[in-house]
């Protein structure tokens, strides 16, 4: 933290304007070294960039942000010049020899939540809302920055608070005749505390959805019309198409966004017994995909219905992923698109190539996806932190459980610690160096 960092802060490439981003100590005393007196704290001015030899590296705007109002709690500098790679390197290399050092991957935000500018939930908003891969995930991420995922958090913390100084009353009372733990304002305390966590762990986990996205995966035999209903989806004519069996060979993949969801679709080889040993490998690439799938959508011809050899692929697939029969073709077997249920699956009647019945399948991915009764998730999340929720909710139903059996009030006290600690976890009350270490490395450097 007594270091001043440096780095380029706008994304690789040619651009207009690019930016150099000083934090730290040294920040104001090495961009006066490079592009002289410093204009008024937040008011840009039209400066010449110059290196510790006065050669002259470009002209720019400069901006000035004394700490502590700034976005990592120090002096931060920007300069502001022409976005050419070699402009911008040259910049930096001259903060670099005048004093500051390379940032790391997340170090600037990394410092802005060390010096208390904003929560861990915030700083990883930052990085949710550069990666955004929809208009939808990008808004949820904003509400996470401006504290949307925090500030439920820290309620729930707040009445854990509550709750834990409720119990630990009896440990200091223990010898007196007092039902502590019969109290029915205690009872109905935990049991709106474990509603509202129930309640924000479902957020969470369709906020995690719209950040992370969902890989599905299209299987079945050959000709089923997986590759019509891959460019269905996507809108491109990407696969090939045509009526000779095993004409798809190997794992075909498109990234798409369905109503906000960011999904990777994954165009598999026709499941099947072959000598050809080019079909044979796409085959074996295929079963490794579906056992990385999250959602297998397992196409057969309406016309033949569910076969024999269907029935042994389906037995076959991965017990992690859901399934989805899609029986494609209806157009040809004369059947209208349909939900129904078949063999204890959920199965869908469609046909891929006249586009009818794919309104019912993104219904059907967007529940799968747990993302059916939101139009707009209120905040993104990680996995991290729907992981920190769910043993939250372990533990409170734990001391629920001791409570309910008159157990000492110890074990229910100690319950109610663990899911404090584990709600801490999110905003960062409680972490770990290690923690820390592998959320900001995966930032982009410069931010």
């Amino acid at each position: 933290m007594s270091d001043t960092i440096a780095a380029v802060a706008t994304a690789p490439g040619r651009g207009a304007v690019g930016i150099v981003r000083l934090s730290g100590p040294q920040a104001f005393s090495i961009a006066e070294r490079i592009a002289g007196s410093l204009p008024a704290p937040r008011h840009a001015a039209l400066r010449r960039f110059q290196d510790a030899g006065g050669a002259v590296l470009d002209e720019g705007l400069v901006l000035a942000f004394p700490a502590p109002h700034s976005f990592t709690g120090e002096d931060v500098v920007e300069l502001q010049g022409h976005g050419g790679p070699v402009v911008l390197d040259l910049i930096l290399r001259a903060a670099c020899r005048l004093g500051a050092r390379p940032a790391r991957p997340g170090e600037f935000s990394e410092r802005a939540f060390l010096n208390d500018r904003m929560d861990l939930a915030q700083a990883e908003a930052v990085a949710d809302l550069i990666d955004a891969a929809s208009a939808q995930a990008a808004r949820a991420a904003r509400r996470s920055l401006d504290g949307e995922l925090s500030r439920r958090v820290e309620a729930l913390a707040e009445e854990l608070i509550q709750l834990r100084m409720f119990v630990e009353g009896a440990l200091d009372f223990s010898d007196e005749d007092v039902a502590w733990l019969e109290d029915r304002t205690l009872h109905a305390r935990l049991e709106a505390l474990l509603e509202r966590l129930r309640a924000l762990l479902h957020a969470a986990a369709q906020g995690r959805r719209l950040r992370e996205g969902m890989t599905v995966a299209l299987a079945g035999q050959p000709n089923v019309g997986k590759s019509t209903l891959l460019n269905r989806l996507s809108g491109t004519d990407s696969a090939i198409v045509t009526e000779i069996a095993g004409t798809t060979r190997d794992l075909l993949r498109e990234n798409i966004v369905l109503d906000g969801l960011p999904l990777t679709v994954v165009d598999t080889a026709g499941l099947r017994d072959s000598r050809d040993p080019v079909e044979r490998i796409g085959i074996e690439r295929a079963w490794k995909a579906l056992e990385q799938a999250e959602l297998v959508l397992f196409l057969l011809d309406d016309r033949a219905g569910l076969t024999a050899a269907d029935r042994e692929l389906l037995e076959r697939l991965p017990c992690g992923p859901e399934v989805l029969l899609l029986y494609n073709k209806c157009d040809l077997s004369g059947r209208a698109p349909e939900r129904f249920e078949a063999e204890g699956r959920t199965g869908l009647r469609l046909a891929a190539g006249a586009d009818r019945g794919l309104d019912l399948l993104r219904a059907e991915i967007k529940r799968a996806a747990g993302l059916t009764d939101l139009a707009e998730s209120p905040f993104s999340a990680r996995g991290r932190h729907v992981e920190a929720l769910q043993r939250a909710l372990a533990y409170a139903l734990a001391a629920r459980q001791r409570i309910r059996e008159n157990a000492a009030a110890e074990l229910a006290a100690e319950e109610l610690r663990l899911a404090h600690r584990a709600m801490g976890e999110i905003t960062g009350v409680f972490s770990s160096d290690d923690l820390l270490g592998r959320i900001f490395a995966s930032f982009c450097i410069g931010k």
